[in-house]
């Protein structure tokens, strides 16, 4: 006897914290029913909202991972001193051909045959190396470590896209992998109640990528007079970057030359945040890492009077002129309003993207639709529900009461943990409770039957 004032106990325990996960402790009708919309998330096809299918484009990686790989041995050779006339890569233009990059070094001295195999032992061990001739070789991506490449760059992808989802605020979207032959590098992003995606998709495919470099000269009305100013031949570790225009300056239009490695990159930030600056204009600050403090700091304080590009995906957004000492803080202008401020500071907080994307796919859910499923599912739900009692209730008497207050408490119980496990309810989902609710009444008619033969 003792025993089972226990189990009622826990029971009734059980559905009352269940009910709490639901509905909270409503203090009226319209807080009941808004602890309900709260607490119990709706997907996309009840919701409505929007469906995107994103395509990782890993072959940006691929490309990126050959020219680091490349800059590296460039380094290493010029240490041993073991010249070489040319090194290029192939740029693959598709994902299928991701894979299948190569790196040619060709006029290397056949006396540097030995030193030169053992630079690229060193650096590019992920890489096989195949001579074509005495003079000439290719280098390859070994098979497994493309594979790794390819997998990290999707799974880093999706965690970037999901970081900037959050920082908006949509809490009940999901992101996941698409899956299947041939979809290995499509993403799923699942956006309810969002039924204008424009500004969440410009987000997405944003890269991102900060960079902070030392300018040589510049800026020049075009990329061929920046050239020529060399000679035609850029200057060693230096490259061309295009300025584009903006809010602030819409005339700031033209080539910087600049050196190919960033003082700081994204990598080193550690926060950002929209401001204004004294003119009311709104900009994006940022704050780098206590890694970048001191080296970020060290490049200013050596080069005041000398300006310092700031660049984002590869465009020069400004290039102040240093005027002293700058330890781990910089701003960038530029910005229409703070809304766009905002939407840089999200996804730089974020995290660049590794590689680009494409849209594949879009469907969009009215919410009079999802409104419609809700409805359907809810009539259907509860119809089936009353003929089960009343069934239950006109063939098995009492035993169909148990049953059925059973049957009651097992789906406060089902929704309650579906409500504190912030799971969200699809169709399929409410299908799958009608299913698991008629399974609960056979089990449960079983027993109660057994209980009174016994």
């Amino acid at each position: 006897m003792q025993n089972l004032k226990w189990k009622a106990v826990l029971i009734v325990a059980t559905v009352l914290i269940c009910l709490y996960g639901i509905v909270g402790i409503p203090k009226s009708t319209d807080e009941l029913i808004g602890n309900w919309k709260n607490n119990i998330r709706l997907g996309l096809d009840l919701r409505g909202g929007t469906l995107l299918v994103l395509q990782v484009q890993v072959q940006d990686a691929f490309k990126a991972e050959a020219i680091m790989q490349m800059e590296h041995l460039k380094g290493e050779l010029g240490k041993q001193a073991i010249p070489f006339a040319s090194m290029e890569n192939t740029e693959p233009k598709t994902i299928a051909e991701a894979e299948k990059i190569e790196v040619f070094v060709k006029g290397v001295p056949s006396e540097k045959t030995g030193a030169f195999r053992t630079a690229v032992a060193d650096v590019m061990a992920s890489w096989t190396l195949t001579p074509l001739n005495s003079t000439d070789y290719r280098l390859t991506m070994k098979p497994t470590e493309a594979l790794t490449l390819k997998k990290d760059t999707v799974t880093r992808s999706m965690t970037t896209i999901e970081s900037r989802i959050n920082g908006l605020g949509l809490a009940e979207s999901s992101v996941q992998l698409r899956g299947g032959t041939g979809n290995e590098s499509e993403i799923l992003v699942s956006l309810p109640g969002m039924d204008d995606p424009a500004r969440v998709k410009s987000i997405l495919q944003t890269a991102a990528m900060l960079e902070l470099y030392e300018v040589k000269d510049g800026p020049f009305p075009r990329q061929e007079d920046g050239l020529a100013k060399n000679g035609g031949v850029l200057p060693l570790n230096t490259k061309l970057l295009r300025s584009v225009p903006s809010a602030s300056s819409p005339q700031n239009e033209g080539w910087y030359l600049v050196s190919r490695t960033p003082v700081v990159t994204g990598r080193d930030l550690r926060d950002a945040k929209p401001a204004q600056d004294e003119f009311g204009k709104w900009e994006t600050s940022f704050v780098l890492s206590q890694d970048a403090k001191g080296r970020f700091g060290r490049f200013t304080e050596a080069n005041v009077g000398q300006r310092l590009a700031i660049v984002l995906d590869g465009q020069v957004r400004s290039a102040p002129t240093i005027q002293n000492r700058i330890e781990d803080q910089g701003r960038i202008t530029g910005a229409r309003d703070q809304q766009d401020a905002a939407d840089l500071s999200l996804v730089l907080r974020a995290g660049s993207l590794p590689a680009g994307i494409q849209y594949m796919q879009e469907q969009t859910v009215g919410p009079s639709l999802g409104a419609d499923s809700i409805h359907q599912g809810l009539l259907a739900g509860v119809v089936g529900l009353v003929v089960v009692i009343f069934i239950m209730l006109a063939y098995y008497h009492m035993s169909g009461v148990n049953a059925t207050i059973a049957l009651l408490m097992n789906a406060v119980i089902l929704i309650g943990v579906l409500a504190y496990l912030k799971a969200v309810l699809t169709l399929p989902g409410i299908a799958g409770i009608i299913l698991l609710i008629g399974m609960a009444v056979d089990s449960n008619v079983l027993i109660f039957e057994r209980i009174r033969e016994e």
